[in-house]
């Protein structure tokens, strides 16, 4: 057990790591406290709008998620781990949202936003945040969270504890 958290917890990544952490936690933080809070809007309503399957159970589950990893990630806690469910989020946000608009159509199951322009220039606006969640949580995933995290602390504690 101690092996596979010292696996985790790993990090040879830079101090200036930090603020890639707390850039991605922050965002997921506050985007799914705003499912919550405005569920019509950016929870389930617009998961339904969108073509989200089960949106009623899927916008909550999101946006607590969400809120959960994002923190993890903001104070460096297991920030391996909770990059992996970001990724799976970020990533369905883009096929659901993003690709939609580059085709100018529905997509699969997901509906096409009404926007005044699609194709390639209008999918890369809009999904500028969305791409740069998911390379820092992809850094973050490779790297760990870096010197100033809780994972470091803990890293730190189980190499002394190994060598009493």
């Amino acid at each position: 057990m101690k092996t596979l958290l010292n696996l985790v917890t790993a990090t040879q990544a830079p101090r200036a790591t930090v603020l890639v952490r707390f850039m991605v936690g922050v965002v997921f933080f506050e985007e799914g406290i705003q499912k919550l809070l405005f569920p019509d809007l950016l929870g389930a309503g617009r998961f339904a709008r969108i073509g989200i399957p089960v949106p009623e159970v899927m916008g909550p589950f999101v946006g607590t998620v969400e809120i959960i990893c994002g923190a993890l990630i903001f104070v460096g806690l297991l920030t391996r781990l909770a990059a992996i469910p970001l990724l799976i989020n970020i990533s369905v946000a883009i096929l659901s949202t993003k690709i939609p608009i580059l085709l100018g159509h529905d997509f699969i199951c997901f509906h096409v936003a009404k926007l005044a322009r699609y194709g390639f220039w209008s999918m890369a606006s809009e999904a500028r945040t969305d791409f740069s969640m998911l390379l820092g949580l992809l850094f973050l995933l490779i790297v760990g969270a870096g010197q100033y995290s809780s994972d470091a602390c803990l890293c730190r504690k189980l190499k002394e504890e190994s060598h009493e």
